[in-house]
């Protein structure tokens, strides 16, 4: 009976984490819609992104009363007082995104095209001024205007959630667009002691809870001439700090895809 209930209990929590994030989307969706037809663009960009942090600062909230999560993450407190900067975290979940903007409303994030079109999350999305990653050119050209207007950037190098340990390959966004922009990056390190919404983890299965996450704030790199050799630095930056520190209890991904 107790481990029935304790089924039962893992999956409601997921079922009201999942329908809370959707019904506050589609609350957004239609206010979204209006304010970037009526808004100037910085205004809107700046309410924007002070909406969605505190839509999910609530759904975090709301994970944590139902006892689904466990959040550390106050390292984020100390990018608030820092200028332009590309936080660049390691990727290994969907709610990634969501906790580091949860505490820094200022972050623009580099999105892709398909989720930019999304029903759920296209308007709030095109309202904060968040980036499509569909050209190259355009990407870094948008990013460094981002910076350039005194906002952080959200690029996560590994292009994709996290599929082999430590790390996946770099890809060499961060590193172009911190040497075209002229802004340091900002690496930090994302834990936790479950699978749950990794690359291959389908969006019904349950999960063991409660669920912890940390995050880390690491060392802060100047750009480099080279993207390629920046690239390959952030990597093995990465790859050594995982390697270096034992990991949390219960993750387990593969090795290669």
């Amino acid at each position: 009976m107790r481990r029935l209930w304790q089924t039962l209990y893992e999956y409601l929590a997921l079922y009201l984490g999942l329908t809370t994030l959707a019904v506050l989307c589609l609350l957004w969706l239609p206010i979204a819609t209006v304010l970037h037809l009526v808004l100037p663009v910085r205004f809107g960009g700046i309410l924007g992104r002070y909406a969605i942090t505190l839509g999910f600062r609530l759904y975090l909230s709301v994970l944590t009363l139902l006892g689904a999560c466990r959040f550390d993450l106050s390292a984020l407190d100390e990018l608030r007082k820092r200028g332009p900067v590309i936080i660049a975290p390691n990727h290994p979940c969907l709610l990634d995104a969501v906790m580091v903007i949860s505490k820094l409303p200022n972050v623009v994030c580099i999105m892709k095209a398909s989720l930019l079109e999304n029903v759920f999350f296209g308007a709030g999305a095109r309202l904060a001024r968040y980036i499509r990653n569909d050209t190259a050119v355009k990407m870094v050209n948008a990013a460094g205007e981002a910076l350039r207007n005194g906002n952080h950037l959200l690029v996560f190098p590994e292009g994709t959630r996290t599929t082999r340990l430590p790390v996946n390959c770099f890809v060499g966004s961060v590193a172009l667009i911190a040497r075209r922009a002229g802004v340091p990056v900002q690496t930090v390190f994302i834990e936790t002691d479950s699978a749950f919404l990794s690359k291959d983890w389908p969006l019904f299965r349950k999960p063991t809870l409660p669920i912890h996450y940390s995050i880390r704030l690491g060392k802060r790199f100047e750009p480099m001439d080279s993207a390629r050799a920046f690239t390959a630095t952030l990597e093995q930056y990465f790859a050594e700090e995982f390697r270096n520190r034992a990991p949390m209890p219960g993750i387990s991904l593969p090795e290669s895809v």
